[in-house]
């Protein structure tokens, strides 16, 4: 978007926040970048020039704005949409990988040379994988100081910066200020720890959001032992590269309010990373409503509950077990046999609050189990048997840089996959935008609810309308029926 001008100018004198990460506005008299929402007097329309990234700006020489924390602004949501090298290059970024295992990392994980990668990535985005790497940590740095009490130094490394000099200087490049003058401005203001060893954070995200089926579904389908819904939050732990954590999420007008508490800083980036994947948080939520108001079927749906997301999962792998285990069941019998899987094979943990016990098992632990000691039907079985040995040894994959089509031809070749399976599995693990449920009991309800077609195949070819969005048409459709799912907990 940030190739045309005039577009962009409009967005940024109308001070729109739909466009807030989908470009930047550089000021060239005052080297400095914003967010098209920023609150300052607009600048003269010569004085703009718009780059796709703030690491692009920052590798043009600006600085980021003091005001709007462009820095901070939610992601561009052009890669939930796209499934090619670019879009999940950028979900690997975001997700650290660079930091842990370089270019060379991320290039082998897409099945690229990592001279391909920085062409295209450069192309795009006007900044290659180490200047993006670079602006992701230079905001997560900026998390760690103004939240947290942790030394300065140990901030550094935390942040996935390998010298305490390069932190610095990257700081006071981005930022205009040096690390000690961020966190001084920040103990004047509310962003100061109430509870140590926790780092509290805002999540933001394009309105509307609704949270209703969001967290309803989390809720409705939490697993004991490492998820739950306690005082207007959801809580579950997480597994990191470096340790693990809990996250609490509650929905706050504006924004997300986010709690973690983590056994190893390193794992900021990561965990930030999945809790706005988790919630769809990228999403632009103006897009798909207007796309799937042009139905008039679907339009009372949309007007009742605008900015519906896509509840997705912190674990692709974890996911794909949990939807092998609920098929064909009842929601609560899906819940007690994954809470079995967990008190026997995952991980315990303490969690201060009480509520949380385990980490959800690793497929390496689920590998080992003995199928017999599962109450399940025998095919049950085989299905999860076989899926759980693919994940271990390598041979799938179901990450956000998995390929959506590749995953889908896989999952399909394993016993008892059928087509709901993989699909939901593409919808809430993999994050295709588009995957579709036309066999789901609910989607069928509503189907015949609402005078659509009852069959699958007939359903499906009605469904074209709704592309690339059908996922997001899922969300609206299971609102027919009155399950727990679509109501937040009280």
């Amino acid at each position: 978007m940030h190739t045309d001008t005039e577009r962009c100018v409009r967005a940024v004198q109308s001070k729109d926040a739909r466009f807030d990460g989908w470009f930047f506005t550089a000021v060239l008299t005052t080297r400095i970048y914003c967010r098209p929402s920023c609150p300052v007097v607009p600048p003269k329309v010569r004085n703009m020039t718009f780059y796709p990234s703030a690491a692009a700006c920052q590798q043009a020489g600006f600085r980021a704005c003091k005001r709007c924390r462009p820095d901070t602004s939610p992601g561009s949501p052009e890669w939930n949409v796209r499934a090619d090298s670019v879009a999940r290059a950028m979900r690997l970024i975001r997700d650290g990988v660079v930091d842990r295992e370089g270019i060379p990392g991320l290039a082998a994980r897409l099945g690229y040379s990592a001279r391909q990668i920085e062409r295209q990535l450069l192309a795009e985005l006007g900044a290659g994988p180490l200047a993006l790497a670079r602006a992701q940590r230079a905001q997560t740095a900026r998390l760690l100081i103004e939240t947290t009490t942790l030394p300065l130094a140990e901030v550094a490394f935390a942040a996935g910066f390998s010298s305490v000099r390069t932190f610095n200087e990257t700081v006071r490049e981005v930022f205009a200020l040096a690390p000690g003058e961020l966190r001084t401005r920040a103990a004047r203001g509310p962003l100061a720890p109430a509870t140590p060893g926790v780092i509290a954070l805002r999540l933001p995200y394009r309105a509307p959001l609704n949270p209703s089926n969001l967290f309803g579904h989390l809720a409705a389908t939490a697993v004991p032992g490492i998820e739950e819904w306690r005082d207007g939050a959801y809580r579950r732990t997480l597994t990191l590269p470096y340790g693990h954590g809990i996250v609490a999420l509650t929905p706050q007008p504006g924004h997300i309010a986010c709690r973690l508490s983590l056994t190893d800083p390193r794992d900021l980036t990561q965990a930030i990373s999945r809790c706005r994947w988790l919630l769809d948080l990228d999403a632009d939520p103006v897009a798909v409503d207007d796309r799937l108001r042009t139905d008039p079927l679907l339009t009372p749906l949309v007007h009742a509950g605008p900015g519906r997301r896509v509840p997705r999962t912190v674990n692709g792998a974890e996911f794909a077990v949990r939807a092998v285990l609920g098929q064909q069941v009842s929601t609560a019998a899906a819940r007690t046999h994954a809470a079995r899987l967990v008190t026997a094979h995952g991980v315990p943990v303490d969690d201060p609050e009480g509520g949380l016990t385990h980490l959800f098992p690793t497929s390496q632990a689920l590998a080992e189990l003995d199928p017999e000691s599962l109450a399940l039907p025998r095919t049950r079985r085989t299905t999860l048997t076989t899926l759980v040995a693919a994940l271990a040894d390598g041979t799938l994959r179901l990450g956000t840089d998995t390929d959506w089509q590749r995953a889908r031809a896989e999952l399909s070749a394993l016993p008892g996959f059928g087509p709901w399976t993989v699909e939901v599995i593409a919808m809430r693990a993999l994050g295709d935008p588009d995957a579709f449920l036309p066999t789901d009991l609910g989607i069928r309800r509503a189907a015949e609810r609402l005078g659509l077609p009852a069959t699958p195949a007939a359903l499906t070819a009605r469904a074209a309308d709704w592309r690339p969005w059908r996922a997001y048409a899922v969300q609206y459709l299971w609102t027919v029926d009155d399950h727990p799912i679509n109501h937040l907990p009280t």
